[in-house]
């Protein structure tokens, strides 16, 4: 399973927000996209669930699912992120089809290695610094966090950065064995910077294609 290295985490100030940024950002050329809504009504984001996986099919881009993993399976997503309060990805592998990938979050070194037992498919670590798109933010890691985890862990697993990374911080961050990123606000107040994300991470599987073709 190949994971992108770019994830754009939708933002918003409504569901009918989160997909228009969804659909700009597949537009703009993301690979892979998070629905990340913060509503506490099941049956409204099912069917917001069910109007983000019409958008990013249509552009051929993954569909993730934030915390609801049912809703995940139920509109064929690509598969689910789950944060430390959600349920654990072991009972979700079992729910979900064999095809659908499984985020996890982790903020410490004990957190990716407990991870790492539980089948999930890819690790989001952060936050890289402080943000405003998650209110129950743990301590930031920065460059040095980063490095002292990917030091020891030693894992084909990709690991995510996350948390206020702009475009300037992708050289560094990568340079510590972070393998991919994933952007909110940066991407939200321009979509245009989906491009320089993805050369920047040398992303774009079609750029890979080109260069395997040459």
């Amino acid at each position: 399973m190949i994971i992108p290295k770019l994830h754009y985490i939708s933002q918003g100030n409504s569901p009918k927000e989160h997909l228009e940024n969804i659909q700009k950002a597949c537009s703009s050329g993301a690979e892979l996209v998070q629905l990340r809504l913060k509503i506490s009504s099941e049956k409204k984001i099912l069917k917001f669930a069910k109007e983000a996986r019409e958008i990013t099919s249509h552009f051929q881009t993954r569909l993730i699912i934030n915390d609801h993993y049912k809703i995940a399976k139920e509109v064929k997503a690509d598969g689910v992120h789950l944060g430390p309060s959600d349920v654990c990805p072991t009972i979700a592998r079992k729910y979900l089809y064999t095809w659908q990938m499984i985020g996890g979050t982790a903020n410490t070194l004990e957190n990716c290695e407990k991870l790492l037992d539980k089948e999930i498919d890819y690790i989001s670590l952060g936050p890289f610094r402080e943000t405003t798109t998650n209110d129950n933010l743990s301590p930031v890691l920065g460059l040095k966090g980063y490095t002292a985890i990917t030091d020891v862990l030693k894992t084909p697993i990709p690991i995510i950065g996350v948390g206020g990374i702009t475009t300037a911080d992708v050289e560094a961050i990568l340079d510590t064995g972070i393998s991919g990123i994933a952007v909110s606000g940066e991407i939200t107040r321009d979509f245009n910077i989906v491009r320089t994300f993805n050369q920047l991470l040398n992303a774009s599987l079609i750029e890979e294609k080109r260069h395997t073709f040459e």
